[in-house]
């Protein structure tokens, strides 16, 4: 179980994206898990990622001025998850 740092809600794993901010101060979205660097999680759910964008989210818990650009990615690849999710129903 992980917290959604928007939302403050905790969900499995698998139905959370990780995004990750690294030693030069770079946040994306981390697919895997795996990458190092400072992780935070948020739901697979378009209107929770909107909601991060227009409050910043990101900014906030990294302490780092994000760019728009990643927060368009980050709205995409939740849709496109979220998408195949209800395509592939598998959990």
């Amino acid at each position: 179980m992980r917290k959604d740092i928007v939302t403050g809600e905790m969900a499995p794993k698998k139905q959370l994206v990780r995004v990750v901010r690294n030693q030069e101060q770079e946040v994306s979205v981390d697919p895997t898990g795996k990458q190092s660097g400072r992780g935070a999680y948020i739901a697979l759910d378009v209107d929770i990622a909107k909601r991060a964008k227009k409050e910043r989210t990101f900014d906030h818990v990294f302490g780092v001025k994000v760019p728009d650009d990643f927060y368009d990615d980050l709205i995409a690849y939740v849709d496109h998850q979220q998408a195949r999710r209800e395509l592939f129903d598998n959990d």
